[in-house]
């Protein structure tokens, strides 16, 4: 299989699938990474399922973002799987070949209040819990999220957020293979990566069967602490403080070949011309990737 590059919809984040689809078509983009919200918009406008799948029935779509705080448990875990039922329907709408599933809290709020000892109303995940009982929980549903996403011919992709439980590669490794599902994978993201601790050395000693799909995106410098997702990847793609290269080199290094997606979260770039903008993503990917 050869590299892929891949269009991530947060490049024009405040645009619509249409758009993206023809960002990704225009700027030379093997395929889409699409975006769960933006396929929402266009049903409640009044498309039906088979008029969206028809315009994405030519796209390569690996998968489709995302199914969040898959660490739901107790009274909250029943909400969790009806949100997996509803987005594994929409990624067969798509074609997409696999679902994204992120931890949580997604908030960072919550974590922030959890670290100064305040309390925080809404979701807060695993905080507080033993890294054993962290563990069984997301490995629990990880397993229950697997063999849902079977029945519709999918596969998951793990991506742990860095501000919370269980954010290092080793932990998800571990999670995932207590899980023991056949359709598991994992994402790396170079950023997630970086503000949780890892290392390209780290990444390049992942087995190439266990990654599904490369975020290839930036940060600015963190120096320890809670990261601020908002202002540490408010930085374009190739400005910031992360030697890409070496991030890219470590995962061919693994032997892996599959696709690589532009996640973006620059503010300014989201509200310039999402057209240039990808092109100057693209050539810079094909010129580390390729």
């Amino acid at each position: 299989m050869a590299q892929q590059l891949i269009y991530h919809g947060l490049v024009s984040q405040h645009s619509t699938l249409s758009v993206d689809l023809a960002v990704m078509r225009q700027t030379g983009f093997d395929g889409l990474e699409v975006s769960a919200a933006k396929m929402r918009d266009v049903l409640a406008a009044g498309f039906t399922p088979a008029e969206l799948s028809a315009r994405l029935q030519e796209v390569v779509i690996p998968g489709i973002g995302f199914l969040m705080d898959i660490d739901r448990h107790g009274a909250d875990q029943a909400a969790l799987m009806r949100d997996a039922d509803e987005i594994f329907r929409l990624a067969k709408i798509s074609g997409a070949k696999a679902v994204q599933v992120i931890t949580g809290p997604v908030q960072v709020d919550a974590v922030r209040a959890f670290a100064k000892g305040q309390p925080w109303a809404g979701y807060t995940g695993l905080l507080g819990m033993t890294r054993v009982e962290q563990i069984a929980i997301l490995a629990g549903n990880l397993s229950r999220l697997a063999d849902a996403a079977a029945q519709f011919g999918l596969l998951l992709y793990l991506e742990a957020l860095a501000w919370v439980p269980l954010n290092r590669l080793a932990d998800q490794q571990e999670v995932i293979a207590r899980a023991d599902r056949e359709n598991l994978r994992l994402a790396v993201d170079f950023w997630h990566c970086y503000a949780s601790g890892d290392t390209p050395d780290q990444v390049a000693r992942l087995d190439p069967a266990l990654l599904y799909g490369v975020h290839f995106c930036d940060s600015r410098r963190f120096d320890g602490g809670i990261p601020d997702e908002a202002n540490l990847r408010n930085i374009a793609t190739g400005a910031g403080v992360l030697n890409l290269q070496d991030w890219v080199d470590a995962v061919k290094a693994t032997g892996y070949q599959g696709w690589w997606s532009c996640e973006l979260f620059c503010r300014r770039q989201q509200q310039d011309d999402s057209f240039a903008v990808a092109t100057e993503l693209h050539d810079l990917m094909t010129k580390m990737i390729l």
